[in-house]
């Protein structure tokens, strides 16, 4: 890879177009004000124009394909790409269906509809994380995807020993995650925060102290 952006599924570009398209249907049956955000009990606690609740997330799922497609091009790492293009593909598929989801059921709720936002949070995020844990370990250096820490990014080893750790971490946290989203209690919302939480900073620490050790010697 020398410079050239990612090749993107033609599907990809289909779903995000055929979400620019729903919104633009949909656009005169919302109501003014669209739900954009809920508390951990799934109760609405944030509003947005009609405009933000029909055309704000398939944009921002347009510029986030784009940006996949486009950043590692010019990733000064951009060589690794090529060691990790298949998890490369997946995180691609599984952020753009995220976010069409996360879109489907927003609409859903200002359109009358009730589905259970608690529900499909824990449901995609624990999916997210245990794809992510899954394949980790295979992710190698660069500036975009995986924990980038100045330590990371410093030394492959302690880039590759770090990424290893993380995996299962991530992996269990989104186990976790997924069987938490059948709990029908806003404190299991906050389980979930805890254990992505730990997950995320675990590996970040154990860099650090990885790289003193390492360079010490």
């Amino acid at each position: 890879m020398k410079g050239t952006p990612i090749k993107v599924h033609w599907c990809l570009w289909l779903i995000v177009a055929l979400t620019l398209v729903l919104a633009t249907a949909i656009y005169p049956s919302l109501p003014e004000q669209v739900p954009v955000h809920w508390n951990a009990a799934g109760e609405v606690d944030g509003y947005g124009s009609r405009f933000t609740g029909a055309f704000g997330i398939p944009l921002l799922n347009l510029g986030l394909l784009l940006m996949m497609k486009y950043l590692p091009a010019i990733d000064p790492k951009k060589h690794n790409y090529e060691k990790f293009k298949g998890f490369y593909g997946i995180f691609i598929w599984i952020m753009v269906l995220f976010m069409t989801g996360l879109y489907l059921i927003t609409i859903a709720w200002a359109l009358g509809y009730r589905p259970s936002i608690p529900l499909f949070t824990k449901l995609a995020l624990g999916i997210l994380f245990m794809v992510l844990g899954n394949y980790m370990g295979k992710v190698r250096p660069n500036w975009f995807v995986g924990f980038k820490t100045p330590w990371t990014l410093e030394n492959e080893e302690v880039w590759i020993k770090t990424h290893r750790l993380a995996g299962p971490l991530l992996f269990g946290a989104g186990l976790i995650t997924l069987c938490l989203a059948f709990v029908n209690h806003p404190s299991s919302f906050w389980i979930v925060i805890a254990v992505i939480m730990v997950a995320s900073f675990v590996p970040a620490i154990y860099s650090y102290l990885l790289y003193h050790r390492l360079t010490k010697n």
